[in-house]
Order: C-alpha cells, then structure tokens, then sequence
C-alpha cells in the first residue's frame, strides 16, 4: 500500500525544456490571441485584405478562405481573451470549460429561436432570398461591388447541382481579361478547348440536339515499344503488320461513326488520323479532356464513359440541346447547354489580372457553401452582428439566474460574442463604443433583436429588413468551433520538448540528403564509365 501511494517519478532527457501550469495556459492563450489579432482586420464588407507572400515568390491576395473561418478566428480568440484573467487569478481551466460549453449551448438554442424559416416558399421566392444571402457574404469580398451580379449567377449554379453534394460538379474556369460583368453562367459544361491535331479547323462547331459518346481509349495509331521485336520471313508479312494496325484504328473510327454520335470526346489522345476522319464525316472529337471534366459532362448529359467501342448502345450515349465552341478572350471554350441531367453548372469568369481572377474565384467559393448550407437548412439570421448581440443580450440575463462563479464566466461568454459587432465598426471607420451602446440599448428593449450595425451609416439599422443575412446554420457551426477550440486550447496545461531531439532529426535529414546526393553522383558515374566501355 505504501508503495502505492508513492508520487510518480518521469526522467526526461538532458536539455529537455518542459513548460506547465498557469504560465503554460497563459502562454497558449497569447499564442492564440496573436492569430486572432491578424485575421481581425478581414471581418465584414469593409475588411482589410491580406497580401501574402510565399517562399516561392508568388503573391496572392486575399481576405482568408471559407466563409465563418474568421468568424470563428475571432471568437475563439476573444473567448480566450475574457478567460486570461481567470485563469491568471487561480481558477481551474475545467470550471471555465464547463461553464463556456453550457453558454454555448443555450447560445444555440437562442439561435435556433430567432431564426426565420424560408420552407414552403416558391423556387422563385426562394432564389431571391438566396441571392440576399450569397450577397451578404461577397460585400466583405474583393467582387463586392459587383455582389448582385454574381449572387445570381452563384445562386443559379447550386440550384443546378440540386440536392448534389459534389462540389466538383459547379466548375469554375478563368479567363483573364475583360471585365467582371463578361463573366457567365453556363447550365451544363464548358472547358477550355483541347490540343488539336491537322483536320481539326474543318470540323463542325456547332450542333443541335446531337449525341455526346464519351471514351477512355486512344484513337490514334500507336508506336511500338523501344524493344518490341517481329521476325519476318517475308518481306509480304511486313505489309500485313501494317496493314494490321490501319484496319485495327478505322475499325475503332468506323464503330464510332455508326453509334450515331456526332460529338466524341476522350480522356486520352485522339490522333490526326481520327481527326480528319471525324472531320470528313461532320463529327466533332476533343482528346486529352480531364478526368474531372468528363465526368462533369457524364453528368450533365447522361452518357457513360467507355472504355471500348465495341458494341456501343443508345443508353450509353450523352445529349444536349445545343453545343458550340465559342471564343472567350483569348481562349476557345466547348460548351454543352441545355443538358437534360444538367446536375452541374459552369462559371466562366473573367477579369483583368490574374490574382484578381484567382481571389473572386475563392470569394465565388465561399458564396457557393453558404448558399449550400442555407438551401438544405432554410433557416435564416440577421446578420450585421445583431444574432451576436441577441445572444449576449439573453446570456447576460440568464447568468444572472445562476448562483457561483459560473455566473461570472457565462458573462465573459456573453461580453466575448460583442466582439463581431465591435469589429465591424473598427473595420469600418466607426466610433464602436457609441455604435456598441445603440445596439444594447435597442436590444435590451426586446423589440430590436434584429438590429445589427448599419455599414453604410456607421449607426444601427434592422439587417432583416435590410436583407443582411446568414444561414443559422453557419452562425451555429461558427460558435460551436469556436467554442471547442477555446476549451481545447484551456484544457492544455503542460509542453515537453526537447531541442537536443530536434536538432538530431534536422542534422539526420541533412546527412540522407547528403547520402542521396553521394548516391546519385555514383550512378552517374558508373553510366558514364559504361558509356565509354561500349
């Protein structure tokens, strides 16, 4: 028994640095208030952007990836922030933990309460108020002045895909050049035109109604191998080789022609042979098309993909009402619309640089998932900030039912939410403090729950009526992050680690690269000494 009770001894190696305790949680939550402090500038329609520069050289610019991720950046870290002082006066991590996650929950709850269903609406009315909301979320993007435009086309596209949950299937392609109003819906599939052989330029480039056959086989003559080897005795078998190989590819042509599809498009090449071939019989074919666009055209068409020509039914072709290859920009585009499966959409975009083009398509990105969430909920909040400062409202005055500490904590929760609203007014200009204290107090009259900060205005405004909206779906998964990642990072007492180890790892990897490079100069070495022998 008495050697039970005997404290546990851990021997850790020389120079190992251990750190644990108060100063450890404290460290972390510096370490997380300092992330948080350069996302902060990002939040809301007036949002500073990041230009970001890697070590390859190349820059991109950008207000962060995903729609909410700053949101809940923030949160966590201002969670973090009202719980230092806490934990710095002696209270155990585990007290703030229980009662942020019991915030959290009657935070969701609130949430769940306020939020205005859009079910039951017509497809029409139900567009539009998904257009509000895709517009909400491109007014903090570098496209915000063209928000209207492409909430529609951002709309239009998820409607297309339906209850799809492959993203792949909405395709985003980038034009450089023009202007961001030269950007465009398809209803089906476009991509940019394939490598093309001779015979290519006689080929039809329009088409009504035809039938699409999608293959995963070469249409090309093949070269043999380095070390193939055919004796002859005669010099007549050598025709019958040849002649061989011709039947073998126009017998794979002509089964293409007889299927009755006038568009034939294949993952792999399709030769000059083929191309002329198709050509002269008004087909038209594309090769090396990717994977990820054929399948797009499976779907939206309703073909299948072959991996043979041989004994090709109607059921496997594709269709589509009109097929044209168009000019944009500087490139030339093959686009199938009106696809009777069209269970996919295509957005051209355009612009004029680069990184511009690469930010709206991130910006389109993170329309795209909002508007996916709020079509599969059908919930909606105000935004603004004012669900923030609702839930703060109702968090405040439910801790003062509870008796303890608790009560002190589920307050701080409730100080922390206020910080979305208070960022929008910093990102904006804003005199915060005045903006801060019009919300509480038209708030606490309980008949301003959806009151938010007017951005146009620098005061408070109704963001429903002002159609500022969020799904409650993203507001719920934001808080609940941010939450677990605050308890995750209180939860964390104690960081072992050991330089000696680190540095042994770093000076191991250097001597391998080093082996390698031995290694591979020997190689050479003994090539070349072979070389000389023959």
């Amino acid at each position: 028994m008495a050697s039970m009770m005997q404290p546990q001894i851990i021997l850790l190696k020389e120079g190992t640095d251990t750190s644990q305790g108060k100063a450890q949680v404290v460290s972390n939550i510096n370490a997380c208030m300092a992330v948080a402090d350069v996302v902060r500038t990002t939040l809301g329609p007036r949002g500073m952007d990041k230009l970001i520069h890697d070590d390859k050289g190349n820059t991109t610019i950008s207000t962060m990836v995903g729609d909410g991720t700053t949101t809940v950046v923030l949160l966590a870290g201002e969670f973090l922030k009202e719980a230092k002082p806490f934990i710095e006066d002696g209270v155990h991590p585990q007290n703030l933990i229980r009662s942020y996650r019991t915030a959290c929950n009657l935070a969701i709850n609130k949430i769940k309460e306020v939020a205005v269903s859009i079910e039951g609406k017509s497809l029409e009315e139900k567009k539009k108020l998904l257009a509000k909301c895709a517009a909400t979320t491109l007014s903090s993007k570098l496209i915000g002045g063209e928000k209207e435009f492409f909430a529609t086309m951002v709309v239009d596209a998820v409607v297309a895909i339906r209850s799809d949950d492959r993203l792949n299937l909405i395709g985003v392609k980038k034009v450089p050049g023009g202007t961001m109003r030269d950007s465009f819906l398809v209803n089906g599939v476009a991509f940019k035109k394939t490598f093309s052989y001779a015979g290519f330029e006689q080929q039809p480039k329009k088409f009504q109604n035809p039938k699409i056959l999608l293959l995963n086989i070469e249409l090309e003559l093949k070269s043999e191998k380095e070390n193939a080897e055919v004796r002859l005795s005669d010099p007549a078998q050598y025709q019958s080789v040849v002649d061989a190989e011709w039947n073998i590819i126009y017998d794979k042509l002509d089964k293409c022609v007889q299927s009755g599809a006038k568009i034939i498009l294949s993952r792999l090449a399709i030769g000059d042979l083929a191309t002329q071939y198709f050509a002269d019989r008004d087909m038209f074919c594309a090769g090396r098309v990717t994977e990820e666009d054929l399948q797009r055209v499976a779907a939206a068409t309703g073909g299948t993909v072959q991996t043979s020509v041989n004994n090709i039914v109607d059921e496997v072709l594709g269709s589509c009402d009109f097929f044209e290859e168009r000019q944009v920009g500087n490139e030339r585009f093959n686009i199938f619309s009106g696809c009777p499966s069209a269970h996919t959409a295509t957005i051209v975009l355009r612009g004029g640089a680069d990184q511009f083009i690469e930010e709206a398509e991130r910006s389109l990105h993170d329309a795209i998932m909002i508007v996916r969430r709020a079509l599969k909920n059908s919930t909606v909040v105000p935004g603004g900030g004012a669900i923030d400062m609702e839930i703060s409202r109702y968090l405040r005055q439910h801790s003062r039912t509870i008796a303890g500490k608790s009560q002190l904590f589920i307050n701080s929760y409730a100080k922390a939410l206020e910080i979305i609203p208070r960022q929008l007014c910093d990102n904006a200009g804003f005199d915060a403090t005045d903006v801060l204290n019009k919300l509480r107090q038209k708030h606490a009259s309980g008949e301003g729950a959806y009151y938010g900060v007017d951005i146009n205005t620098g005061g408070i405004a109704d963001s429903f009526a002002n159609f500022v909206w969020e799904p409650s779906v993203v507001k719920i998964n934001a808080i609940n992050a941010a939450t677990e990642a605050a308890c995750l990072i209180l939860s964390v007492d104690e960081t072992i680690k050991n330089p000696k180890s680190e540095s042994a790892q770093g000076e191991a990897a250097a001597s391998a690269m080093a082996g390698r490079g031995r290694g591979g100069g020997g190689f050479r070495g003994r090539g070349g000494r072979g070389m000389r022998r023959r």
